[in-house]
């Protein structure tokens, strides 16, 4: 076994197994995981003793809860741009890492499951979730976006499920991620570490075996509602759509969009749309470049202020209505 303080990783049987290793912070990302990750992924892509590449978090709450936000926003405070820079850089990079591995790459979420946590699983080839995984993508309640290769895997779930959760940061918990295209199959927690067994011992063939049966999609109700609401070509639209409608669920995603940050909503619509049209290398290099301005915008700065740091919940928006945002504002934002 070879370990670095975040990432332990060892060669078990016929897999490369990689354990998220800072339960304390939920396993959030910082630069030093991601360099490790990707270090230990590089050695064994070509491996032939590794069948398979096995991801799972530490301490039995999350896998991992995201990017380590924090520290990006003090590098942004500090004017220390190439930090901010090398993060999401290499971040996405091991995205992509992931999305073109050539073995097997599957990662086992039993907990919080949330941005750059989603980052290194959903480009894997198999995302297997417990009962208690959880996962979203809450970066419009922090000023940010959905990154991560994010606009270009919310485009391509059913419908418009993927503009729901990258707008509102809903959640979508166990069966629920498979439903939505988040997670390959459903095992429950009493199964993990018998999984985990089977795949040492015989590799990703045993995945099947494992897969339990799935109750209904919770949004299933509320599909058509959905798609026709958040379908829509523009933000006010998507709001007059969920007024109109009425019911209990499109009063609780409007009460959601409105505890956004409202410009952060927009550059998110903006760029997940044009996600749909674009490659994943294409959508990776976009959120690379929204990221130079977003990370130094008021709105990043201040979510993560309320959200993290000082955790008062209760950031400064500016403006503080989604019927005030500028578009020429958000437009800029892409320049």
């Amino acid at each position: 076994m070879s370990g670095d303080e975040s990432v332990v990783a060892s060669r078990q049987g016929r897999i490369g197994r990689l354990l998220l290793n800072r339960p304390k912070a939920l396993n959030a990302l910082d630069l030093d995981m991601i360099r490790a990750l990707t270090r230990h992924l590089l050695e064994w892509r070509d491996d032939p003793r590794i069948h398979a590449v096995v991801i799972e978090g530490a301490g039995g709450r999350a896998f991992c809860a995201g990017g380590d936000i924090r520290a990006v926003r003090q590098a942004s405070l500090d004017g220390d741009f190439a930090t901010v820079e090398a993060f999401f850089a290499e971040e996405y990079a091991l995205n992509r890492l992931i999305a073109e591995y050539p073995i097997p790459y599957v990662a086992l979420i039993d907990g919080i499951c949330m941005g750059g946590g989603i980052g290194v699983s959903v480009h894997g080839a198999h995302i297997v979730a417990s009962e208690h995984a959880m996962f979203a993508m809450p970066e419009t309640a922090i000023g940010f976006f959905p990154d991560v290769g994010a606009t270009y895997f919310l485009p391509r779930l059913p419908g418009e499920v993927g503009m729901y959760l990258g707008l509102t940061g809903a959640r979508m918990v166990g069966a629920d991620a498979v439903h939505a295209g988040l997670a390959t199959q459903f095992t429950p927690r009493e199964r993990m570490a018998d999984l985990l067994a089977a795949l040492t011992a015989d590799g990703a063939a045993v995945l099947a075996d494992f897969a339990a049966p799935m109750p209904e999609f919770s949004l299933a109700p509320v599909r058509a509602t959905l798609d026709q609401c958040f379908g829509a070509e523009t933000v006010p639209e998507i709001l007059l759509r969920l007024r109109a409608d009425g019911g209990e669920w499109a009063a609780e995603a409007l009460k959601m969009l409105r505890g956004h940050s409202p410009s952060s909503v927009f550059w998110s619509h903006a760029i997940v749309r044009a996600g749909a049209d674009r490659t994943l290398v294409q959508c990776l290099e976009a959120e690379l470049a929204l990221t130079r301005t977003a990370t130094r915008h008021h709105e990043f700065l201040e979510g993560v202020r309320a959200m993290v740091v000082d955790k008062d919940r209760n950031p400064d928006w500016q403006p503080k209505t989604i019927e005030e945002v500028d578009p020429e504002a958000i437009a800029a934002m892409f320049r």
